[in-house]
């Protein structure tokens, strides 16, 4: 279906044929309509499908008949806001919404942290219809009151479950009490989890579901492989591929920052042009290592997972998953990087023996049987063999009881059988202990000399009525306790009593 079938403005056509864009994907087909007529929507697709042209097209659409040349920041105030869990994915947003509004006088920008406010206050006081976001930094300008949610028409929550993963679901509630009630509500996404639809239904109204594939599929265009190797073998082995497969360009994914940049270390001493990207990372330092990997100044760019969404380069040819991800759907964010806009792509997975779990849990969740294969000269050690879930399915899973039988120790010489030993009857009594008869009686042994430990008994020889005194106090290991007179409350007893209070 082209887009001219899709009622959109002669001016966002012209800016679309601008770019090249002929056909109109499944799920653009299918979202733009129900976004034109104000319903809201609930979207599921396959990263890399198009899904910021299906909802930014109808929304520009929508906002064609507030669009004024008027230089008075009034007449600009904030009709649309798009919200997205990363920085990188909002940057590509934004790139988009200004490359569609080239023939329209509507004004876009994009907020995100990890630079400095002053430049985003000043825009957005010069009036803007259209801005993208991220819910941090967007809650910043709101306490600062730098931008106004008053006139908000359409709301977009693209990625959310990514969203909802890195722990965004408070800030959202917060933005979205800040907006009219009367708004239309646009979630898009390429997973659906149970926590979408418990979002979808506390803020959207009679959500109309598109869904162009089956949830948690992978893109049938790309080419997935999955390679055995021990763990520390992975980076010897991925230098091995880049060169074998003479990979021009390629985004390596590991789970943490610390990998990443040691991996990236690595790779530059293997004589790669690698960079890493990452959290960390400073945004201007970040963006500039994005244009010198799109650019192919950068051949890989080794990443978390804060670059598998909003990661737009066109024909990207390799992906590889250096360390497998936690959670399956990351898998499905990760190699949907390659493979756009119906290009091919190869997906390279490294499994160590202790990442089986984790190549399950995406078997399970794409469907899909990924056998895992040995690269000559990289095998796995016999040592590790039996412990690993590689080869076949059952044969990785399957271990011997079997275990080696010690060698008999050579048997010592002077040492005598058992049988041979004397009885303990036989045996020969120690000539130097005495017998117990012959032992001397405890009064008659010597008194240990101990100054500091006195018993009581040798105190009463001393003196008969230091004795007497000890025995009244009481003696508990050699500890003389002092007699406490015991008082006895005279209301407790008849008045024609005497209380006598010395035992």
């Amino acid at each position: 279906m082209s887009f001219a079938e899709l009622g959109l403005s002669p001016e966002i056509l012209r800016a679309v044929d601008e770019l090249g864009y002929s056909e109109a994907t499944p799920i653009q087909a299918k979202a733009i309509p129900l976004v034109l007529s104000g319903r809201d929507l609930l979207a599921a697709a396959q990263t890399g499908t198009g899904k910021t042209a299906a909802f930014l097209l109808p929304i520009l659409e929508r906002l064609k008949k507030f669009a004024n040349p008027s230089v008075s920041p009034a007449m600009h105030p904030v009709r649309a806001l798009i919200l997205s869990p990363t920085r990188e994915l909002a940057d590509q947003i934004g790139v988009n919404a200004k490359a569609y509004t080239k023939h329209l006088p509507l004004r876009s920008t994009t907020i995100y942290g990890g630079v400095n406010m002053d430049p985003q206050t000043a825009e957005l006081r010069r009036g803007i219809e259209i801005v993208i976001a991220t819910p941090g930094r967007l809650l910043d300008h709101i306490q600062q009151k730098t931008i106004q949610l008053n006139k908000v028409d359409v709301l977009v929550l693209d990625e959310a479950d990514r969203m909802l993963d890195m722990g965004f679901i408070q800030d959202i509630r917060k933005i979205m009490s800040l907006l009219p009630k009367q708004r239309q509500t646009l979630l898009f996404s390429a997973t659906f989890a149970p926590e979408i639809k418990r979002l979808a239904a506390d803020f959207m109204h009679d959500p109309q579901t598109v869904e162009v594939a089956r949830q948690n599929s992978t893109n049938a265009q790309v080419e997935q492989l999955v390679y055995a190797v021990d763990s520390g073998r992975k980076r010897a082995l991925l230098s091995h591929l880049i060169r074998e497969r003479e990979m021009s360009q390629v985004i390596v994914f590991c789970k943490t920052k610390i990998s990443a940049d040691q991996l990236s270390r690595d790779l530059k001493r293997d004589g790669h042009a690698a960079e890493a990207i990452h959290g960390d990372k400073a945004q201007s330092a970040r963006l500039e290592t994005l244009n010198s990997f799109k650019s192919g100044e950068v051949k890989v760019l080794v990443a978390t997972d804060v670059a598998a969404r909003g990661l737009d380069i066109s024909e990207l040819p390799f992906v590889v998953n250096y360390e497998m991800p936690n959670s399956p759907e990351d898998y499905v964010h990760r190699i949907g990087r390659t493979g756009r806009a119906g290009a091919s792509g190869v997906a390279i997975s490294l499994m160590s023996p202790d990442e089986v779990k984790q190549h399950e849990a995406i078997e399970k969740l794409t469907r899909q049987t990924l056998p895992p294969q040995t690269v000559s000269g990289f095998e796995r050690r016999e040592s590790s063999a039996a412990d690993s879930g590689f080869g076949s399915r059952n044969a990785g899973r399957e271990r011997s009881d079997a275990r080696p039988v010690r060698e008999p120790r050579a048997e010592r010489s002077e040492r005598p059988e058992r049988s041979e030993r004397p009885e303990r009857s036989e045996r020969p009594e120690r000539s130097e202990r005495p017998e117990r008869s012959e032992r001397p009686e405890r009064s008659e042994r010597a008194p240990r000399d101990n100054p500091h430990r006195d018993s009581s008994r040798q105190r009463e020889q001393r003196d008969p009525q230091e004795g007497l005194k000890v025995a009244r106090a009481g003696v508990i290991g050699g500890r003389v306790l002092p007699q406490r007179q015991r008082e006895v409350p005279a209301l407790l007893l008849p008045p024609r009593y005497k209380v006598n209070q010395e035992r």
